[in-house]
This record gives C-alpha cells, sequence and structure tokens, in this order.
C-alpha cells in the first residue's frame, strides 16, 4: 500500500489534517487496522473485539477502501443495523475517501439492498392502470396515489424514502421481483431503478450491506444463485449478532400472512376483485379464469385449516398471550396447504401461455414461483425434513387485530454451514464488535458459536478512562422476580435511581411483559417530578424515541432488546443506565432449549458453556449505552443480585472494564465495596 497504517493514522497523517485538532491518535485502532490490513493481504480469519472509542469503522475501512482502490479485489462490509451503515456512507467512508485521496474512479462505494426494496415503474404502471379491477379498498387506492406521487421525485427508487403506506401490501403490487422481470425486454428497463443499481453494484468494489442481505446472499448461493457480485474480503461489523442473523436465513418459514396475501392478491374473495379477475385469454376463454378463481378459493380454505391448526397446537401447548412452542416431531397435524398451494401454482403457470398480455405472463410467472415456494416449506415444516433444525410454531395475541401465525425453523448450530459457506472459502473474513469476548479475552464461544476455530483474535480495550468516568452500582436487596412484591419494589427503586441523577436514563429490561407494568407503575411519580418517559413499543420506533429523548436532558427511556445495542447517545443526556435483570435468555425459546440440548449431547454445560457466555455478550452491550466518548460521565445500576451473590456473578464482572469502580448497595445506604 502506498501509506502504512501507522503513517495513516499519526497525528500528522492525512486523517488528522482533515479533522484537525480534534484528532487523537489511539494506539488500539492502529493495532486493530495494522491486524485488518494482515487478515486481508494473507486471505486469513481474524476476529476483533474493539471497546468503545477505538474507531473500529475507521480502523478496518481505512486497509479496506485502500485494498479496494490499490489492487482492484472487491471488499463487502456488512453491518447489522442501519444506523452504522448509514454512518459508514455518509460519514466515514467520505472522510477515508478524501484523507486517502481516492477519487471516485479508484475506489467505487455502492450501497447493497434486497430487491424487493426497489420501485419497478412498469409494475408501477400496470397496477395504476387497472386499479379498480385489482384493488379491493379505498385504504389500497390511497397507497398506491402515495407510490405514484412518491414516483416522480424519488432518485433511488427504494423504501427507504417512501412515506409509510395506509396498505403496506400495495408495495408488493409495484416491488421489484426477479420473478417477473422482463429483463431488457422491459420498456421501462432504462428507467429501472434495480437494474440502474445493480450495474452500480457490479461495477463497486466496495460494496456496503447489512447482516441480512450478506446472509441471505450466503445461503442462496448454496444453490449457486447468489445476487452480491463475487468479493475477495468480507468485513462483518457487529459481528455478536451474526449468528442470530445466520440461523434465520439458514432455515425456513411460511406464516398465515405471506399465504393470505399472495391469495388475496391473486383473487379477493369478498369484493372479487383480484389480479386473476382482470386476465384476458388469447381465445376468450372465461372458464380457465373461473376456474383458477375457484382452485385460489380452495387455497384459502386449507390455508384457515392449516393456520388453525397452528393456533390449536399453540394453544394446547403453550400459555399466555403471546405464545411460541416447539414442535418437537413430525407430521403433528395435517397439510392441506401444499397440495392446494402446488395445484395453484401449475395451474397460474398454465394461464401464462394463454394469456393476452406479456406483461401478465410475467406477473402469473412470480406468483406462480410463490405459490411453488410456500408449499415447499410448508411440507419441508411439517415433516421436518430440514436437518439440525429446531422447529417450532407461533401464534400471536388474540386481541390483535390478525394473529401473526406462522411455522418455522432455524439451525440449532449455524457453525458448520458457515464453516463451509464463508469460512471455507477464499475471500477473507473479519469479523468486529464491541463485544465479543467474554472475559479474559476469551473468543472461545463466539469463534465455536460461528466456525472460526481457527481465526486469529485481537483485543483492544477502550481508550476511555472507565475508572474515572463511570461506576457499578450493584442493589444487594432486591427480591427475587417470583416474590409478589417484585413488582413494586422494581418500580421503587427505579424511580429513586432516576430522581438521584435527575434523569438521563436509560432503563434496560430483558421481558417486554415486566417493562410495561413497571411502566404503568413509574409513570404517575415521573409525571409528577416531570420526567418525560418514554416506552418502547408504545411512544414510536427506535429512532423516534431516540429522538425525542435527546430533547430533554431529565428523559427517561424504557427499552427491551435492541435498547441493549446500537445506541450512541453521548453526553449529560444519558448519565444513568439502569439494568433490571441479568439478560439471560429465556431458556423456554424452542432455539435456546434446542441449543443448551445440543450442548449437553455434546458433554458440555449447558448453563456454563451457552446461557452464561450469550449473557455476559448482552450485559456488555447494555453497559457500553454508558460512556460513548471521553466527555462522558455517569453510572450503570444493576438491579440483580445475583450478579455478586451467585459464583457467576464474576464473569460478568470480569469482563467489564478494567478499574471499574463497584458500589454494592444495600436497601437505601450504599457502601463502596469493591473495584474490578
Amino acid at each position: 500500500m502506498s501509506l502504512s497504517i501507522h503513517d495513516i493514522f499519526s497525528t500528522d497523517g492525512p486523517i488528522a489534517r482533515i479533522v484537525g485538532d480534534a484528532y487523537e491518535s489511539r494506539g488500539q485502532q492502529v493495532r486493530m487496522s495494522e491486524a485488518v490490513e494482515r487478515a486481508m493481504e494473507q486471505r486469513g480469519r481474524l476476529l476483533v473485539e474493539a471497546g468503545t472509542g477505538v474507531g473500529k469503522s475507521f480502523a478496518y475501512l481505512a486497509p479496506a477502501m485502500l485494498r479496494a482502490a490499490e489492487s482492484g479485489e472487491r471488499v463487502v462490509i456488512a453491518t447489522n443495523t442501519i444506523a452504522l451503515q448509514e454512518q459508514l456512507l455518509k460519514k466515514d467512508v467520505p472522510l477515508l475517501r478524501r484523507a486517502l485521496d481516492l477519487d471516485e474512479e479508484t475506489l467505487r462505494v455502492a450501497l447493497v439492498k434486497g430487491r424487493g426494496n426497489y420501485l419497478s415503474v412498469r409494475r408501477l404502471e400496470l397496477a395504476s392502470k387497472r386499479k379498480d379491477r385489482i384493488f379491493a379498498g379505498d385504504a389500497s387506492l390511497r397507497s398506491l396515489h402515495v407510490i405514484e406521487d412518491w414516483a416522480y421525485s424519488t432518485e433511488d427508487g427504494t423504501l427507504s424514502t417512501l412515506p409509510q403506506l395506509e396498505r403496506p401490501g400495495v408495495w408488493e403490487r409495484v416491488q421489484s421481483d426477479s420473478g417477473n422481470c422482463m429483463g431488457r425486454r422491459c420498456p421501462r428497463y432504462e428507467q429501472c431503478f434495480y437494474q440502474a443499481a445493480r450495474k452500480e453494484m457490479e461495477q463497486a468494489n466496495l460494496l456496503i450491506c447489512n447482516h441480512a442481505i450478506f446472509f441471505a446472499d450466503l445461503a442462496l448461493r448454496r444453490a449457486e444463485v447468489g445476487f452480491i457480485p463475487p468479493y475477495e474480503h468480507v468485513v462483518l461489523d457487529e459481528a455478536h449478532a451474526a449468528e442470530d442473523v445466520a440461523s434465520d436465513y439458514f432455515g425456513a418459514t411460511v406464516s398465515e400472512g405471506a399465504v393470505r396475501s399472495l391469495l388475496g392478491t391473486l383473487h379477493h374473495a369478498r369484493r372479487h376483485k383480484g389480479f386473476i379477475d382482470q386476465l384476458v385469454l388469447q381465445d376468450g376463454d372465461t372458464e380457465a379464469i373461473d376456474q383458477t378463481i375457484r382452485l385460489t378459493l380452495d387455497a384459502q380454505d386449507a390455508a384457515d385449516r392449516f393456520f388453525q391448526s397452528v393456533v390449536d397446537l399453540v394453544e394446547r401447548q403453550g400459555s399466555g398471550a403471546d405464545q411460541t412452542v416447539r414442535v418437537p416431531e413430525a407430521a403433528t397435524f395435517e397439510n392441506p396447504l401444499t397440495p392446494k398451494l402446488k395445484e395453484l401454482g401449475i395451474r397460474l403457470k398454465r394461464l401464462r401461455e394463454r394469456v393476452q398480455f406479456e406483461e401478465d405472463r410475467f406477473e402469473l410467472n412470480a406468483y406462480a414461483e410463490r405459490a411453488a415456494m410456500l408449499a415447499a416449506s410448508a411440507e419441508a415444516l411439517v415433516d421436518q425434513s430440514i436437518e439440525g433444525c429446531v422447529y417450532w410454531a407461533e401464534a400471536g395475541s388474540r386481541s390483535a387485530r390478525r394473529r401473526r401465525v406462522r411455522l418455522a425453523c432455524s439451525p440449532i448450530d449455524v457453525a458448520p454451514i458457515l464453516r463451509e459457506a464463508l469460512f471455507g472459502q477464499e475471500a477473507s473474513v473479519t469479523l468486529t464488535s464491541a463485544t465479543m469476548t467474554t472475559g479474559a479475552d476469551s473468543f472461545d464461544h463466539i469463534s465455536s458459536r460461528l466456525g472460526c476455530d481457527d481465526a486469529e483474535s485481537l483485543a483492544v480495550g477502550s481508550p476511555f478512562d472507565h475508572a474515572s468516568q463511570a461506576e457499578l452500582l450493584v442493589d444487594e436487596t432486591m427480591p427475587d422476580p417470583r416474590h409478589q412484591a417484585y413488582p413494586e419494589e422494581l418500580a421503587r427503586r427505579i424511580v429513586r435511581s432516576i430522581e438521584e441523577t435527575d434523569g438521563g436514563a436509560f432503563v434496560l429490561f430483558t421481558s417486554l411483559a415486566t417493562m410495561r407494568a413497571a411502566a404503568d407503575r413509574v409513570e404517575e411519580p415521573l409525571r409528577q417530578a416531570m420526567h418525560p418517559l418514554l416506552v418502547q413499543g408504545r411512544d414510536g420506533d427506535r429512532a423516534a424515541l431516540v429522538e425525542r429523548f435527546l430533547e430533554d436532558d431529565r428523559s427517561v427511556l424504557f427499552g427491551v432488546s435492541t435498547f441493549w445495542q446500537g445506541v450512541d447517545v453521548r453526553g449529560r443526556n444519558l448519565r444513568n443506565v439502569i439494568i433490571t435483570r441479568l439478560p439471560f435468555e429465556p431458556p423456554g425459546r424452542p432455539l435456546t432449549e434446542a441449543r443448551l440440548e445440543r450442548v449437553q449431547e455434546q458433554g458440555g454445560h449447558p448453563f456454563m458453556d451457552d446461557s452464561l457466555p450469550r449473557a455476559v455478550i448482552r450485559f456488555k452491550q447494555g453497559f457500553g449505552r454508558l460512556i460513548r466518548s471521553a466527555e462522558d460521565f455517569g453510572r450503570v445500576v444493576v438491579l440483580d443480585p445475583r450478579i455478586v451473590t451467585k459464583p457467576y456473578g464474576k464473569r460478568f464482572i470480569r469482563a467489564l472494564p478494567e478499574g471499574l469502580p463497584i458500589v454494592r448497595m444495600s436497601g437505601e445506604q450504599s457502601d463502596e465495596a469493591s473495584s474490578s
């Protein structure tokens, strides 16, 4: 490379000259970047944990961008969150491009999105022309008009800029789809947003995508139909989430929503409208149309019976409002859905050869493919023919307008799959995150779960001085959650902790039900104290909640799942992170249960070898919300005494930054007891 990594990140290097006085050279960042450079040169495998503040995106982008520009090799960078993807595209890559003096001919950057994110101009025109015959209801027509208006102004034709639709399902009628793509025969080929993006992607040497796209492509590559162009290097950022995303894409699912969407598109039984109804055959025959409509209705009846069987299964085996139950063996109920969808798919292909208009042939092809795919998924799930998977059934709350009902499966262990499909290939692979180790710089858990056992590893700590910027407070006297006093005590101590910092708090939960119950109890005292309360799932999506949280430095935000990671709030606005429980996964979750059984079968200790490492990593993620810059100060409060009363609690403590002060609270009193 023309510049060494050390020179790039030096205090008088090209980045420093652009950033100015705010730039600070960090030894951890240089070490990480040099390790990434070596991995790319040697086509190796690398695991890097980089603590908060290291600047890991610059650390892997610099060697990746130079590699792409100087050697012509293609690099794929995949992130788990949209926020990080946008940071790379809008901030980090442009700044490094300037610093490294890489023009757009030398370094060609493209964002990779799934095909279904793009508008098909031809399909929109077709839907607009036939709207009165295919759309049932005014809400669908209004949604179509929103898409039509947006289509005149959009630059990239992707969902990211589309206003929210009253009927989101209308998008399926106008999105780009491989099954009905006419290719160069399309009259709108030159205006096609997807084809333009595809051309840009094929010409690019630095591709940025999310984990979902990357693993979806990896799954398709096993069938030799991947859509990401060949690449020589991969960087997976936020790699702590890679196992769960990979599990989703190497499994299978069939949902009531997907089946009903297809059948309702073909023919809406109540309104007698749909795609089939408006077809015209070359010979003017209407009986074939009527037969296909009857077959669609038969398939809808089969879907009713099939998904009712799923609901019955869940209600027999489960309890509570929202249930997911494991399906331990094949053929626990009849499957009328697969034969009807197969028959429908064949009928649609026969109609394809007889329709008058060419565009209808392509539409019919896409619908036939979807019917066949859903039929195959239902059959595989009922027969449990995909080896190495855990199978489950899910039925949402009865109180919902429409229950979410589905059958699904995921591989219990993705390591063998990734060992072959990713780590067994010639491309270099770098996996990085702020949370990968489980104490003493051990990567054993993540390397075994992902199948990269022989990877090089590097842990570089945070440059921040956690010993002076933060403290950990542990409430030793919280009652057990099974105790009747727990809900009241939890609410009381949350309020007390919020009062002690005058707000500016994230309160992290492991249970949606517990979060909602606590929110109900604290809402009035927080209102009286004039602390705005924001609750995930009630007060907007994640981005909106964070934006509102930043408007008032006395705000309080209650969150589960996604708020444990990927949220970056700097400064005084966040000075108190309250962790209500150590984040162990619910043991009744089918995939979790199956993973623990597999560890047991292999002679391991399910809790120590799997449950505990996962909880430690997630705990580190929650702790990491607090200190995001050298100017941040605050505390993390743990309302779970197990961290100091159980022997395994030491694993959580050891995973935290060295020198962190630990305060053990007893009731209303607190005494500094030790430091890690």
